[in-house]
């Protein structure tokens, strides 16, 4: 910080100050009220109330959450650094605020893994999904098994952090040292692991999608026929379609012996018909985008950290190492812009809920959501 005796310096430093404020009160802002907002359609549209969108609430409410804590103590610290006055926040509150921004990291990228592997299975297994996972059970466990291991992957941090002396209150900045602590690069490593291992899931659900739209010739190989129960390598699959979902007559084909029909009181669909796939290519694109955008939004920041740790801490110039900080408040508040850019069944869903943000045109226009299919 410049010395106040200086001619010039204090308008400056006000100035630069005042800007830093606007920027983070206007960031505090925008995440409170976009994630609380999402949150709000989520709970009151009866046709959001599924395990995906269960899962994007707990992500929305943990951003509304770390932008609550961490913002404020951000705005105190920049103006206690620009007064040059005041106690400072000691150790215990340095720590629990880098505890607070590492449970919300970890959370978000854990909780992002399972996203994609949920993701995978309900276009690779969509039977198996259907049938396990697509209720709130799976989504309710994934989501303590998210924060369960973000709680241990934070713990460390504050156990082992605090270098003493006169950069104790460092952390308070969130611009200083959360690579401080001597694990630092062990926490690194596995951020960054299960930020990879979440796009190789998306890679892969990517080959699995192009492996199944290639054209092959057709084999006309005849089919076989007892009492009309078509099977065989030159069926079409109709027949023993038609005969799982609970539509067959006559004997159980030879195909399909061991599997149970869909009777009348198993109202649950087993197959991935095409609206149905065309939903979840939908929301597979929605959530690679917020996955996508954590990885641009904190690898600056991941990369500044490991240079401090393994070159030297005056390796990262601080404009840089400031700029790669601010990126990653701006994913507190980014997530439900993207969500509503990449679903249209959120934007149906958000004109029904809430006509008062829309012109009256577009609500003259538009349908109530729970009248529309979940693929429009």
């Amino acid at each position: 910080m410049a010395n106040a005796s200086e001619p010039g310096s204090g308008g400056g430093e006000a100035a630069a100050l005042g800007l830093k404020l606007a920027t983070l009160s206007l960031l505090l802002c925008v995440s409170l009220a976009g994630n609380v907002l999402f949150a709000l359609l989520i709970v009151r549209e009866r046709s959001l109330h599924r395990a995906p969108y269960y899962l994007l609430l707990d992500l929305c409410l943990a951003d509304g959450l770390r932008a609550l804590a961490c913002l404020p103590a951000v705005m105190l610290a920049a103006r206690r650094a620009a007064a040059a006055a005041g106690a400072p926040p000691g150790a215990l509150g340095c720590k629990l605020l880098a505890f607070l921004a590492a449970l919300f990291c970890f959370h978000a990228a854990f909780l992002l893994l399972g996203v994609g592997v949920t993701r995978y299975l309900a276009i690779a297994h969509h039977r198996f999904y259907a049938e396990r996972l697509a209720g709130w059970p799976c989504a309710a466990m994934l989501v303590c098994a998210a924060w369960a291991l973000a709680l241990a992957a934070a713990f460390p941090p504050v156990l082992d952090g605090g270098g003493g002396g006169e950069d104790e209150d460092a952390p308070c900045a969130l611009e200083q040292r959360p690579d401080g602590a001597p694990g630092a690069l062990g926490f690194l490593l596995l951020l960054a692991v299960v930020v990879g291992a979440t796009h190789l899931v998306y890679l892969r659900l990517l080959f699995f999608i192009h492996d199944r739209r290639k054209m092959r010739p057709a084999r006309l190989v005849p089919a076989v026929s007892h009492d009309w129960t078509f099977h065989g390598p030159g069926a079409t699959g109709q027949a023993a379609a038609n005969w799982t979902a609970g539509f067959g007559r006559g004997p159980t084909p030879p195909a399909l012996v061991g599997i149970r029909p869909a009777g009348p009181g198993r109202g649950a669909r087993r197959l991935l018909v095409l609206e149905e796939f065309k939903t979840e290519k939908r929301l597979c694109k929605m959530f690679y985008a917020v996955t996508l955008l954590f990885l641009l939004l904190w690898g600056p920041y991941v990369v500044a950290s490991y240079l401090r740790v393994l070159v030297r801490p005056g390796a990262v110039p601080q404009a840089y190492l400031t700029a790669s900080v601010w990126l990653t408040f701006a994913q507190a508040g980014i997530n439900p812009v993207v969500c509503f850019l990449f679903n249209r069944e959120l934007r149906d869903c958000f004109r029904a809920q809430f006509p008062c943000c829309q012109s009256p045109q577009a609500t003259q226009a538009t349908l109530p959501c729970d009248l529309k299919g979940i693929g429009l």
